[in-house]
């Protein structure tokens, strides 16, 4: 019998704090470390898709498709520029269908059913990237989640909706998902000379010390530079802080995972 890949839905509802590029750059490092990675976009913004340089054409299959039209998602599957990572992507059309599944039965169910079998048995890791909300797409991801990653910003409203989230974290687990568990919080956009960021980080480790990764990911103008060409920070530049980071993050997350 197949091992069954680990599930990690990236989440939180707030944009703009390093969600995606932990999406990217986490599931790049896992992936040059050996492990066989698949990425899931489920952010109608298509962010981490372009990040990884695919450009969907009109007729393209991707997520929505296999979503909500019946197509097989080993056909929406493509292989990145990273060795050992594979993506599921996605565009704006993924917006229709959280209008379309509110008809369809078991609804918070349908990304936990095309993962099911072939696809989660071919991976050791598949890392959802949520959209900035709490909509029916991301409710699919942590249905479908073994586990979820939270990355926080490290700005004074970082505490702000987490509430929220873990709420929802909570239903899911009583209604849909009783397995699913916090794997960790993520500081990201870390920086050192500003005494805020230093302020806030300890609030966070005070309220959050025993589900915080050790590894914070700093404000690096590589990293923000590195999605407009398309590829992720290992192929940017791999010497930068940002790679450092991501990388010790990966062996941190292996580190830590359950056996």
């Amino acid at each position: 019998m197949s091992k069954k890949g680990k599930i990690i839905a990236v989440a939180n509802q707030k944009g703009g704090v390093g969600k995606t590029t932990t999406s990217i750059n986490l599931a790049a490092a896992l992936a040059l470390m050996q492990k066989k990675v698949l990425l899931i976009d489920s952010d109608p913004q298509g962010n981490a898709s372009s990040g990884l340089g695919i450009v969907l054409q009109k007729g393209d299959q991707h997520l929505y498709h296999a979503l909500t039209g019946g197509v097989p998602p080993l056909r929406v599957i493509r292989q990145t520029s990273v060795k050992n990572l594979s993506i599921m992507p996605t565009n704006i059309d993924l917006v229709a269908a959280e209008i379309e599944l509110i008809s369809i039965s078991d609804r918070e169910k349908q990304l936990s059913s095309i993962l099911d079998g072939s696809i989660c048995n071919n991976f050791d890791f598949l890392l959802i990237d949520c959209p900035p909300s709490l909509g029916l797409l991301t409710v699919n991801a942590l249905t479908a989640a073994d586990s979820v990653l939270i990355p926080m910003q490290c700005e004074y409203f970082a505490m702000e909706g987490l509430a929220q989230l873990v709420s929802t974290i909570r239903s899911v687990k009583k209604s849909f998902n009783t397995d699913l568990y916090m794997e960790c919080l993520l500081l990201t956009m870390f920086d050192k000379r500003n005494r805020l960021t230093h302020q806030v980080a300890d609030e966070i480790s005070r309220h959050f010390s025993k589900q915080l990764f050790k590894t914070v990911i700093p404000r690096n103008v590589r990293l923000s530079e590195c999605p407009s060409h398309g590829k992720a920070i290992f192929d940017y530049d791999n010497l930068s802080t940002g790679a450092r980071s991501y990388n010790e993050l990966a062996s941190e997350f292996l580190t830590n995972q359950r056996i």
